[in-house]
């Protein structure tokens, strides 16, 4: 996924591995696609080396010297592969680790169960209010024009969220009326 964000950014404009960074963060890629922002820079390398981007520049800035990266056309095909990889590849993915716990809560009293219960349903809470800030700090930093595709995606996200707490209130009242 990295290298596929990190081609897509460059594919916008030249750029040095801070900028790509800047804007991963920004648009919060550690969550929605699972980037580890420390990653950015190992990609851009690994990325150079195989012909998919170049330095096109060294900027200095005071004694700092950074390089300025762009997609070459070698590196926009390899992106044209990576997103018809990525948009036909199954996204399905499971809860494993919940549907393991559930699967063995009948080994918990049943306080403890639905005290962890309902820690999952705070953090999911958590993560409701952290996905709110980031669509609102997108919307401000886009002038109210987030295009469809993005509004979609932040709109599946609160789907996801909203199916997940449905699906622990109902393993909350199971064990509730198991009493």
């Amino acid at each position: 996924m990295t290298r596929l964000l990190v081609l897509g950014m460059l594919d916008m404009h030249p750029m040095s591995g801070y900028d790509v960074k800047q804007m991963l963060q920004l648009n919060d890629a550690e969550r929605w696609a699972g980037v580890l922002i420390g990653s950015i820079y190992h990609a851009l390398k690994k990325l150079e080396k195989e012909g998919h981007i170049e330095i096109t520049s060294i900027e200095h800035t005071g004694h700092r010297q950074k390089a300025i990266y762009q997609i070459t056309d070698q590196g926009r095909s390899h992106l044209h592969e990576l997103v018809v990889d990525t948009l036909s590849s199954p996204a399905v993915v499971y809860p494993s680790s919940l549907y393991s716990g559930l699967s063995l809560s009948h080994k918990l009293d049943s306080e403890e169960a639905l005290d962890a219960l309902n820690k999952q349903q705070a953090h999911l809470e958590e993560e409701r209010r952290a996905l709110q800030h980031g669509l609102e700090l997108k919307n401000a930093t886009m002038h109210n024009t987030i295009p469809p595709m993005t509004k979609l995606i932040f709109d599946h996200m609160f789907t996801v969220i909203d199916q997940q707490q449905v699906f622990i209130n109902k393993a909350i009242n199971l064990l509730e009326n198991d009493d």
